[in-house]
Order: structure tokens, then C-alpha cells, then sequence
């Protein structure tokens, strides 16, 4: 048997080489801020910034669901998102919205500096991102979508958009 699956005592955490955070504004499920806690740390978010009506740790169903990696991934609380967006810009970072919009690109097409740092706002699950979020956004993307609906879970358009920005 040269394939053997291997558990936790194997792995060796590793940096993607990317400064990365996330914004996520008024997600209001916590099994969804849980994934997004574990989507950081599989692939080395650098901090998350919660805001509006996001529930935040400690919460049973952020804990379950994230596995507790909302004790390892950073993550800072501010009400207003407009705050930390205008921190962000302050410190260099390109400010990118994931968003199905009338100027929004698809994510394949989204031209990355390997030195630039990033912060990826994500909608909630009911609205979306706001106006004022959008107008301050450097670039907003979309997942092209191929079946009925036009979006998909929160949490999953996170790891498909996070993987997208560390492997380039």
C-alpha cells in the first residue's frame, strides 16, 4: 500500500505567502462564520474583521463548526465596516468585493501583484455587500455560475474566492 491517509500528527502548518483578511459584514448565520473561521486557517488568513450583526465567538455554533480554529485565526470586531475599510486602505491594502454586480469581473480574470495585500469583503447571505461597500471596493468579482441559481453559500464562495487570490 503506497497510499496511506494520513491524520492531524502529520501535518505541518505552512504560509501561503499572501497577506489576505477578510471582512465579513452581517453574516448572520454562526454556522457560516464558523466555516469562514476554518476556511482562514486552512489557508492562512491573516485576520478576520467581523462587523455589523456577524456573531462572534464565543458561540457553540461558530465553535462546532469552525472546529475551534476561532481560537488560532485573529479576528477583531468593529460595528461599522466603512471603519476598518478606511484603516485597511490606510496600510496599503487593495480593498475587493465578491459580489454579483453590474461592473463586477469574473474572479479568473481578477490580475493580482504577488505583493499586494488584500482584503476580501463578503456579502451577507440575505442582502449581499452594501452600496457604500462596493463604491469603496478597488474590484468586485463573481464566481461565474453555470446552473439555475445565481449564488451560492457564503462560506463556500469564501473558499473557492480564497483559494483563487493564494494560488496565484
Amino acid at each position: 500500500m503506497d497510499n496511506i491517509q494520513l491524520n492531524h500528527n502529520h501535518h505541518t502548518p505552512s504560509s501561503p505567502g499572501k497577506s489576505l483578511c477578510i471582512l465579513a459584514p452581517d453574516i448572520s448565520s454562526p454556522e457560516n462564520i464558523g466555516s469562514i473561521f476554518r476556511i482562514a486557517d486552512a489557508m492562512g488568513i491573516e485576520k478576520i474583521y467581523l462587523s455589523g450583526s456577524s456573531p462572534l465567538p464565543p458561540n457553540p455554533k461558530i465553535k462546532k463548526t469552525s472546529r475551534s480554529t476561532e481560537k488560532y485565526v485573529p479576528f477583531e470586531y468593529q460595528d461599522k465596516p466603512l471603519i476598518i475599510i478606511n484603516a485597511l486602505i490606510e496600510k496599503g491594502y487593495k480593498i475587493i468585493s465578491l459580489e454579483i454586480a453590474s461592473s463586477s469581473i469574473d474572479i479568473r480574470e481578477l490580475k493580482i501583484h504577488p505583493d499586494e495585500k488584500i482584503c476580501l469583503i463578503l456579502g451577507s447571505e440575505k442582502e449581499g455587500i452594501n452600496q457604500e461597500l462596493l463604491d469603496i471596493s478597488d474590484h468586485t468579482i463573481h464566481i461565474p455560475m453555470h446552473g439555475q441559481n445565481s449564488s451560492m453559500n457564503v462560506a463556500t464562495a469564501c473558499a473557492i474566492t480564497c483559494w483563487q487570490i493564494i494560488s496565484r
